[in-house]
């Protein structure tokens, strides 16, 4: 069938299509039947042509586009559909630190101001961290305690608006994108002779507002600023000719000062100079602005959740909101199970309760005060009878033994650049598909991509061992409970009892003996025991040092007395390290607990498959936690297939 060249093709918005559609048009009339479109000046008007049509293409693609907040791509879009749904796109957030303060002085009370300012210094840049409220305290003995002050990094700002009604463009903004509105106080003041203020709170439920609620309206607007705005008179009270908006916010620089933990202060507060500052809790808590991905999830979540918590999509939902530094979260409710500090999750129902665990983008865990605010702040949403609880996440870590199979004949690797290369792989699998809840540890997944990772691959091998670490309390009696919340591998009673079981520890010290190293392992039979080697010889002091649940993965060390620690892969270390090997090469992460791969301890054996290869003595090179050492390999050195 002939084309019709006498028609314009308009499916295409790619410039060099609309530009081939031109010429095939132009083309098909006899005018231009046998032009030389590229060597005219003809072709400039066809590059003209085309870029007009391209754009007005893109442009019209763009406005369909950001109509809808799922397909729009311009923050603003985002926001703007955000706030149809009555949601509230998150700001810059200042990283907060909790200082004590002690004055010594005589004097009956003393005053901090908002803004008093404070220093610390991280990775060699000093930061700023301010109080945003006055505080006053009263003498306790010739010194004037401050205790708890949070403090948040950066400028204490105050921004004046003289209210003018003519000024139709007028409006009341927070001049810097990394302002935090979190830490926003609105106050208005009568008149420029009058300076009576009245602070207003944020509007959060226009039902309960009145013609005399003094509410403000907070919305991002142009540039990723704020805009502060009031009522018209009906829904809250309006302002007035002549009044005076202070906005009184701080401008943060966000993440980096993440991690501060030691603090300076300034030279006088109230004047007092003889000043003492003690930190409770490090800085945590900086954050970027929310993003567009995140405004395009929990928008409509939010709009869902209508204002109260009560599934744990809603919880999720409220978390993310009041605590924007969370890059995941698992929420969970009572019925499922309940939560002790002592011992982990557990499936024993605990009605009337619902656990959150957060893992946060710093890495760090949720101070006490975190958890309390947090909860705090999710109050009002929470059905009454039901009690929020924070609680922290675990991180069981999964250690690797990799031998890779390989074709001399297919690559130009070398062995150690071969087992570098599926390193590579190991460290993107955990970054992309651990290091969440509830994503599973899956051993045929990883056996692909480590099979993918260069075609000289033939087939690899992979042992799993989990791994935890806890902190023992030092020279106190105290007992542990380690909870992998995974099988242990134990087919029968008093397995491989002599050479250990299936536990197996870092090494400490007991009795303050700094010459004698004790390690933890399980007869393999349901008990814990305590050795030191003597001549490379397990020598048991203690064989009933706990117990071991196999079935539910959970290890009970009895009252024991540590008085040191040894050091963990070669470095001073205030943890022990407890693995114990998996019933199933599969590792399934239980609610607050999260899985990711201990890059520094998987080893690496890259050996010549003798099969693919003709001959054998082939050099072998293998790679354990970053050493390189070179052997011979040998038709019988193909490793047994069993992972234990």
């Amino acid at each position: 069938m002939a084309v019709n060249n006498k028609r314009l093709r308009v499916t295409e918005l790619d410039f060099d299509d609309i530009k081939d559609n031109l010429k095939t048009f132009l083309k098909g009339q006899n005018q231009f039947k046998d032009y030389d479109f590229e060597g005219s000046g003809m072709n400039i008007l066809l590059d003209t042509l085309a870029y007009n049509t391209h754009y007005l293409g893109f442009n019209a693609n763009m406005v369909a586009n950001e109509m809808f907040l799922d397909s729009s791509s311009l923050r603003s879009s985002a926001v703007s559909h955000a706030k149809k749904l009555g949601y509230e796109v998150s700001s810059a957030r200042a990283p907060t630190a909790t200082l004590n303060i002690n004055l010594s002085t005589t004097a009956a009370s003393k005053t901090m101001s908002a803004g008093t300012a404070f220093t610390s210094t991280v990775d060699g840049t000093s930061y700023q961290f301010v109080t945003i409220s006055d505080i006053t305290s009263t003498n306790t003995g010739n010194n004037i305690p401050f205790d708890s002050v949070t403090v948040y990094e950066g400028t204490y700002v105050i921004t004046k608006y003289l209210v003018d009604s003519s000024d139709v463009d007028q409006r009341f903004i927070l001049t810097d994108p990394r302002s935090d509105t979190t830490t926003l106080t609105v106050k208005v003041q009568n008149s420029t002779t009058d300076t009576t203020t009245t602070t207003y709170t944020k509007a959060t439920d226009i039902t309960q507002l009145s013609e005399t609620s003094t509410v403000y309206f907070l919305q991002e607007v142009e540039t990723g600023r704020y805009e502060v705005y009031f009522g018209d008179g009906i829904v809250s009270q309006a302002v007035s000719d002549g009044n005076i908006i202070q906005l009184q916010y701080v401008v943060t620089n966000k993440t980096e000062s993440n991690g501060a933990s030691s603090f300076s202060s300034p030279t006088v507060i109230d004047g007092v100079t003889d000043i003492t500052v003690t930190t409770v809790a490090s800085a945590s808590g900086g954050a970027e602005p929310e993003s567009i991905q995140s405004i395009k999830l929990n928008a409509p979540l939010d709009y869902a959740a209508q204002g109260r918590a009560v599934t744990t999509k809603d919880y999720e939902v409220y978390v993310k909101k009041l605590f924007p530094t969370t890059q995941a979260v698992s929420v969970w409710g009572g019925e499922d199970g309940s939560y002790d500090s002592s011992t982990g999750v557990s499936s024993t129902p605990e009605y009337g309760k619902v656990f959150i665990s957060i893992k946060s983008t710093t890495g760090v865990a949720l101070t006490s005060a975190q958890k309390t605010n947090l909860e705090t702040a999710l109050a009002p949403y929470k059905v009454a009878s039901i009690t929020p609880v924070v609680v922290d996440s675990e991180t069981t870590s999964i250690i690797l033994n990799i031998t890779i199979m390989y074709d001399t004949s297919a690559t130009t690797y070398t062995g150690d650049q071969i087992a570098s290369l599926v390193a590579t792989t190991v460290r993107n699998y955990s970054a992309s598909d651990l290091q969440s809840f509830n994503t599973p540890f899956r051993h045929s997944r990883l056996l692909g991509l480590i099979d993918a990772t260069d075609s000289s691959i033939l087939n690899s091998i992979v042992t799993v061992t989990m791994a935890k670490l806890f902190t023992p309390t030092i020279s106190t009696a105290t007992s542990y409970n380690i909870n992998f919340n995974n099988r242990f591998y134990n087919p029968v009673s008093g397995y491989n009892e002599t050479a250990g079981g299936v536990i197996a520890s870092t090494g400490f010290y007991l009795s303050n003996v700094t010459t004698t190293i004790y390690f933890f392992d399980d007869d393999g039979a349901g008990n814990i025991r305590i050795y030191s080697l003597v001549s490379g010889v397990r020598t048991y002091s203690n064989n009933a040092a706990g117990t071991i649940d196999y079935e539910n993965g959970l290890i009970s060390i009895g009252s024991v007395i540590i008085t040191g620690v040894a050091e963990v892969d070669g470095t001073t270390s205030s943890q022990i390290r407890i693995t114990a090997l998996p019933n199933s090469n599969d590792i399934t992460p239980v609610r607050n607990q999260i899985l990711e791969i201990d890059t520094t301890n998987t080893t690496y054996s890259s050996n010549v498959d003798a099969t693919a290869s003709t001959g054998v003595g082939y050099s072998t090179t293998t790679t354990s936690a970053g050493t390189t050492t070179t052997s011979v390999a040998s038709v019988s050195s193909t490793p047994s297939s069993s992972a234990y």
